[in-house]
């Protein structure tokens, strides 16, 4: 019988029947309504109830377990810390140092560790100690060597920004995994960590454990403690003599000695320092007048010199290190590593000569020096074989293998030439568009005009002519271009897809580094993969820990870099590159940018460039001033870095076979198809009238000359009295008159000047005008429009002049008749005449250059006049011609070369 249905009332009391109702037969269809229910009801299986007894009792058992586990773990933190302590308290001598090898597996240096005279607690100013309390550890005098709620705020921050971006560990956790742990980065080693912790807070005092901390810490460039730390950068012996503002620079050193270095990233350790002010001022030790006060500091401590080799590449293959590894400095440094490099010794001994040697880089004139950096990469491996960052280097100075400049047209292989060959369509004879044009609002120019219907790629490159670089960017497209340059190491951005990258107006610029990966495509058959200075890591009981395992891949087809070697070699051998030329076969391109300073009209550079290789290795140089300005422009072109490549390369390999480059399969020129002859512009009459004066009060030479009829714009030439070739200053000058202010004192010069029509055609050169700048002149002021001062047209030089003026010994004034070497001359004006005699040296001068190219953006290619070498009694005459050309006031000159 089925159970009966209760009605509401009923369930108020439900009777419990004393038997379970029997399980209606599934297979069943007929019953009434209420079996139907109850049926359906006694088909399901009962829930058993949770009550709060059985609640009560997992809770129970679970918090039992937790507390147990806790306990279990803490007694073990306990005994485990405290043995570790006990055991190793003598680790806080140095280990056996980490040892450095060169290619060849030959030992080039132990890492010795510099630790100063340890410092006690009453000898540490209150302010160092507020310093790195309140940047490591602000709770440092609160908490028993673990500090929860740090780790806590620690934890929740990197959850929010879904990454590792603060650390919970105290001064007394940094001291115990410096002092007695190994680098495995592991939860056991955290583990261990807090015991140690733990551990040392219960054997020292506070002030012991700051004074050992501050002892023993890593400050960067090999120096250990507080003391040493304070003598490296800032040459103080005595902390009590530190400033605020040097205080804080060293408590920020530890999150990262070699990237807040104010030795070598002046910028990013004073970026630090403002953090470490604004804590101490947030926590009450300073105010925030202090704050400011020490934030604004400029750091401009030069560290004493010292004699040592391998520097710059030991600093960079540590640097290396440590990014591949994620050993820290201090691992790398007291662990008794073997770091084996890929520097090759007599390659890097080499490179630092030649940068000590001042004669291969251009004078300034109040002595700040140009500086240079310069990468080579070993073709076969990738492996860098030597570099440095700037001349004078020493450890922990600023490098400038990775700053970032204009690369000018040493970039247009990479941007243009490269893809274009690598596309098919392309080869070294294709003809190229010439013709003076605009691509939308950008209109290159070449810098002599020089334009035409069409030109081939071989002559467009070894010239490095413009408009065919740009018009063959615009033909394979800016994507390609972008595609293939990233391909090969460059970090292009959104902005620079535009045709000005096609010659070297890049956003951010380049380095020598990723110059030299760079070019290295090219000698290795088009294969690419990043530089690298470390072959390999292990540890003092010989296992390895790391070893490079780069990837080469392949950019580019063989043919093509067969071709584009063949080209650049012609750029060595006969266009801007000739200075680079050594015992073996050499390829390679120059690369210029103009100074860009608004309202200065001069040929000054302000970057000049030279990457190239030969069979065995690539190197990439750079030249310039770090800080250019009016002031600090180079007046020299690219063929003085193609010089230093050659400076270095040629000795470097020297006990090497001669290799030459491979010959790409030949291609058959394209058809000439015959065209129309057209009517030739006929050019201008030449330019009559040149004269040149230096004028003191703007230090500038001064040059004017008649206007000619037809002459939409002048072209003015120069010559150094140590070159035998003319080089174009200023293209595009519109009126008779101008100034060139990139003159030196005690140099004579030669100008001459043509008249250019609006259709390009060129007049032949006019007289040539000479003009020495007086060695006593007065300090030059700016002259910032570059024009003639006021008061008419300059003075005409004195007469009688042959390669140089006569100089009178007697009283009185008046020019000398100067004759070759020797000049004699009669003074008068004076209060009674009286013989003079005098010398003068001409210095005659050999050079290597080739055209001149200027890119729209502001770059030059330009060949360079070797110095010139004065032998006495003897005159070399300023050009290989006979002819003479008389200048309006009689002085008989040399006639320019072709420009």
């Amino acid at each position: 019988m089925p159970r009966q249905q209760l009605s509401r009332s009923d369930r108020s009391q439900p009777s419990r029947p004393t038997t379970r109702p029997a399980r209606p037969n599934r297979t069943s269809t007929s019953g009434s309504g209420g079996g139907g229910n109850g049926g359906g009801n006694g088909g399901k299986k009962k829930k058993k109830r949770i009550t709060g007894k059985k609640v009560f009792w997992t809770l129970f058992a679970v918090t039992a377990l937790g507390i147990f586990c806790a306990l279990a773990a803490y007694l073990f933190i306990m005994v485990s810390g405290e043995k570790i302590y006990e055991e190793n308290i003598n680790k806080l001598a140095v280990s056996e140092p980490t040892k450095v090898y060169d290619r060849n597996g030959t030992l080039i240096l132990q890492r010795s560790i510099r630790t100063g005279d340890p410092v006690k607690y009453d000898d540490i100013p209150k302010e160092v100690i507020e310093a790195f309390v309140a940047t490591e550890d602000r709770r440092f005098f609160d908490h028993q060597g673990v500090d929860l709620w740090s780790i806590g705020r620690a934890a929740v921050r990197d959850v929010i920004a879904r990454s590792a971006v603060e650390g919970g560990s105290t001064i007394t956790q940094q001291l115990a995994k410096n002092v007695f742990l190994n680098t495995d980065k592991t939860f056991f080693r955290k583990a261990t960590e807090v015991s140690i912790a733990l551990a040392i807070e219960r054997k020292m005092t506070k002030e012991a454990i700051i004074t050992t901390y501050l002892n023993r810490i890593y400050f960067g460039s090999g120096a250990y403690g507080i003391k040493e730390a304070a003598e490296t950068y800032f040459g103080v012996s005595d902390l009590s003599k530190l400033k605020l503002w040097q205080i804080a620079t060293l408590a920020g050193l530890p999150k990262a000695p070699s990237r807040y270095s104010p030795l070598s990233n002046p910028d990013l350790s004073q970026q630090r320092r403002a953090v470490v002010l604004q804590l101490m001022q947030q926590q009450g030790y300073i105010t925030a007048a202090q704050e400011k006060e020490a934030e604004s500091v400029a750091y401009d401590y030069q560290p004493p010199k010292k004699d040592s080799q391998y520097d710059a590449f030991i600093e960079y293959a540590m640097q290396e290190a440590e990014d591949q590894t994620g050993l820290s400095a201090d691992d790398l440094n007291r662990g008794g590593y073997n770091i084996y490099t890929t520097m090759d010794a007599k390659a890097q001994k080499t490179l630092e000569s030649a940068f000590n040697n001042d004669e291969l880089f251009e004078k300034s004139s109040d002595g700040t020096k140009v500086q240079g950096s310069m990468v080579i990469v070993n073709n076969d491996t990738g492996g860098i074989v030597a570099l440095l960052g700037g001349r004078d280097y020493k450890a922990g100075n600023f490098s400038r293998i990775t700053s970032h400049r204009q690369p000018g047209s040493a970039f247009k292989p990479i941007i243009s030439y490269a893809p274009a060959l690598q596309s098919g369509n392309y080869n070294t004879n294709s003809m190229l568009n010439n013709e003076k044009q605009c691509f939308g609002s950008y209109c290159p120019n070449n810098l002599h005009g020089g334009y035409s219907s069409s030109i081939s790629m071989t002559a467009a490159l070894e010239d490095s002519v413009n408009i065919p670089a740009v018009w063959l960017l615009n033909q394979i497209g800016i994507d390609t271009g972008i595609s293939y340059a990233k391909s090969v190491g460059f970090n292009l951005t959104p902005e620079d897809r535009n045709l000005a990258i096609a010659l070297g107006g890049l956003s951010k610029g380049t380095n020598t580094l990723e110059m030299a990966q760079a070019y290295r495509v090219f000698a290795d058959g088009g294969t690419y993969m990043p530089a690298y200075a470390v072959k390999s890591i292990s540890d003092s009981t010989g296992a390895e820990v790391y070893k490079n395992d780069m990837k080469s891949t392949q950019v580019l087809n063989k043919q093509s870099t067969d071709e584009m070697t063949q080209m650049l070699q012609n750029v060595v051998q006969n266009g801007t590159g000739k200075r680079a030329q050594i015992n073996r076969p050499v390829a390679g391109k120059t690369g210029t940018t103009q100074h860009g300073i608004s309202g200065l009209r001069s040929s000054a550079n302000r970057d000049i460039w030279f990457a190239g290789y030969t069979k065995e290795w690539t190197a990439a140089i750079w030249m310039g001033y770090d800080q250019p300005d009016r002031n600090h422009l180079l007046k020299d072109g690219s063929g003085r870095a193609a010089a230093m490549f050659a400076a270095v390369m040629g000795p470097a390999l020297e006990g090497y076979p001669v290799q030459n480059f491979d010959t790409p399969q030949q291609v058959a020129p394209p058809p000439v198809e015959e065209e129309p002859e057209e009517e030739q512009p006929q050019p201008p009459a030449a330019v009559t009238g040149l004269s040149a004066s230096f004028d003191q009060n703007s230090g500038a030479v001064a040059l004017s000359w008649k206007a000619v009829d037809g002459a939409t714009s002048y072209t003015v030439y120069r010559k150094e009295s140590s070159a035998t070739e003319f080089n174009a200053i200023a293209n595009g000058v519109s009126s008779n008159s101008t100034s060139d202010a990139a003159v030196t004192p005690g140099q004579t010069y030669e100008y001459y000047v043509t008249a250019v029509t609006a259709d390009g055609a060129q007049s032949d050169a006019s007289n040539t005008a000479r003009v020495t700048i007086d060695q006593a002149s007065p300090e030059q002021t700016e002259n910032p429009g570059g024009v003639v001062p006021p008061g008419g047209e300059p003075s005409t030089p004195p007469t009688g002049e042959e390669n140089g003026p006569g100089a009178g010994n007697g009283q009185g004034n008046g020019p000398g008749n100067g004759n070759g070497n020797q000049g004699n001359g009669n003074g008068n004006g004076g209060p009674a005449p009286g013989p003079g005699n005098g010398s003068t040296d001409t210095g005659g001068g050999t050079t290597d250059g080739g055209q001149t190219g200027t890119d729209s953006n502001g770059s030059t290619d330009s060949g360079n006049t070797a110095p010139g070498t004065n032998t006495p009694g003897t005159t070399t005459p300023p050009s290989d011609s006979t002819d003479t050309t008389t200048s309006p006031d009689g002085a008989t000159t040399a006639p320019p070369s072709t420009p």
